[in-house]
């Protein structure tokens, strides 16, 4: 038996191909499925999270389906399968998502799953065994440098690259990390899952923020905060009212759609301001910016001392930018982009890249 290594158990196609893969490789895998502590959920974006959401009918990675899922796949294989119950920690995150929208900010939950979740609370399990690895199915890869450092790279599909959400993991981490389905395509991994008789083969991605139905933000918010008092104004970049709205977690930077006001031409949402309840519209243009500041910044290489040039990617599905990044000693740093960037939301990760290369990241603020 080789060395063991505990794999996040989704009941997803990528989690499992990913058992597959290191049962193959003849690791010692231990699997565990990461339970909400409720009693009906579901959830995932492209499985990356753990969170729940009361929808018992949608796919994802916390359902009780899902964990009978990873069961089978761990029985077909012979390995051992544990569900544990992460209750407080899913309440945690729901607290961030809940905290950041109230506050006026975007937030990213599946980048806190995987920093407080996934590369928290596995390697704490993975130590209670004596496991050498952990490992998930995340589209991403480590691969060890020239100088004998650790890298974090893209996936090799780069239509399902999930790099960008691994960006506030532990540098010292990276040694100890596999992502067995990230130097493949996401075809060869259905392929792959077809071929070992798994019935999760050709299961849905969900791209869903998983505990929020229908993407209905406000709604999840009224459930876990009771009402809120966030209705207010719209206005515009002057200061003119232009109409009111419900309540300003119903909006995100950059959002057209949904606004509930009719113009002459396209408006956009360029900035929330949750102490005056103001949303302030303008046109697209308007939404180019060519610096962002940082905080809580978290590198995967020697932390910088001094600017340096590499690209960003401020959102999950954007491409990335040319920029120049200058660090500062407090965790913070500034982004000068070469061309403007477009629908920039506070509250959102901003990543960087030398290449396929992570170099680290840092909050939007």
């Amino acid at each position: 038996m080789g060395e063991r290594v505990v794999l996040a158990m989704s009941g997803g196609v990528d989690s499992s191909a990913a058992a597959v893969l290191l049962h193959q490789q003849g690791y010692d895998v231990v699997g565990l499925f990461m339970r909400s502590g409720e009693s009906e959920s579901a959830c995932s974006i492209e499985n990356t999270g753990l969170l729940p959401i009361a929808a018992p009918h949608r796919q994802g990675c916390c359902s009780a389906e899902d964990a009978a899922d990873a069961r089978r796949v761990a029985d077909r294989l012979g390995i051992p399968f544990h569900a544990l119950n992460f209750r407080d920690e899913f309440r945690r995150i729901k607290d961030y998502f809940a905290d950041e929208y109230l506050a006026g900010r975007t937030p990213n939950p599946c980048v806190q799953c995987n920093n407080w979740l996934k590369f928290g609370k596995l390697w704490d399990f993975a130590q209670q065994i004596d496991a050498r690895y952990i490992a998930t199915g995340h589209y991403a890869q480590t691969a060890r440098q020239a100088d004998g450092s650790w890298a974090l790279l893209a996936g090799e599909d780069s239509t399902k690259d999930q790099s960008y959400v691994l960006f506030g993991i532990r540098q010292s981490l990276l040694p100890s990390i596999l992502f067995p389905v990230g130097g493949s395509e996401k075809t060869e991994i259905r392929r792959l899952a077809r071929e070992a008789g798994l019935r999760v083969a050709d299961k849905k991605d969900s791209y869903e923020i998983c505990f929020v139905p229908d993407q209905d933000h406000a709604g999840f918010l009224r459930n876990f905060r009771g009402p809120q008092e966030t209705a207010g104004d719209f206005v515009d970049l002057e200061g003119n009212v232009l109409g009111k709205h419900d309540g300003y977690e119903r909006f995100t930077i950059g959002q057209r759609k949904g606004l509930g006001l009719a113009f002459g031409e396209p408006r956009f949402v360029i900035r929330i301001d949750p102490q005056s309840k103001q949303v302030v519209l303008g046109r697209h243009e308007d939404l180019a910016v060519s610096v962002i500041p940082v905080h809580q910044t978290n590198w995967l290489v020697t932390p910088p001392q001094a600017e340096f040039s590499c690209e960003v990617k401020v959102r999950y599905r954007q491409r990335s930018e040319s920029c120049t990044v200058i660090p500062a000693a407090d965790g913070t740093a500034r982004i000068e982009t070469q061309a403007p960037v477009f629908g920039v939301a506070p509250g959102q990760a901003a990543v960087f890249y030398d290449g396929r290369r992570v170099l680290g990241g840092g909050w939007i603020c």
